[in-house]
């Protein structure tokens, strides 16, 4: 089964990756954020984060995590 690519974070920062065919997670708030992360479903090879999304994840993604990339500041 292919693996998909999700971003999570703030819309403002998202929305031209839907363009791509990336799946969007808007998560304004951390708590958003850690829910949207904890819902990712296993087909999820790898999430684009925003800086934020990051600082609020800080030490969850471990080695079993998906591939995880932060857009830069």
């Amino acid at each position: 089964m292919p693996k998909i690519c999700v971003a999570l974070g703030e819309r403002s920062l998202l929305q031209g990756f839907g363009l791509a065919g990336v799946v969007l997670s808007v998560a304004e708030t951390d708590e958003e954020v850690r829910t949207g992360w904890a819902a990712l479903p296993p087909e999820v090879g790898m999430v684009i984060l925003t800086p934020r999304a990051a600082r609020a994840l800080d030490g969850i993604p471990d080695s079993q995590s998906p591939l995880t990339a932060v857009l830069p500041s």
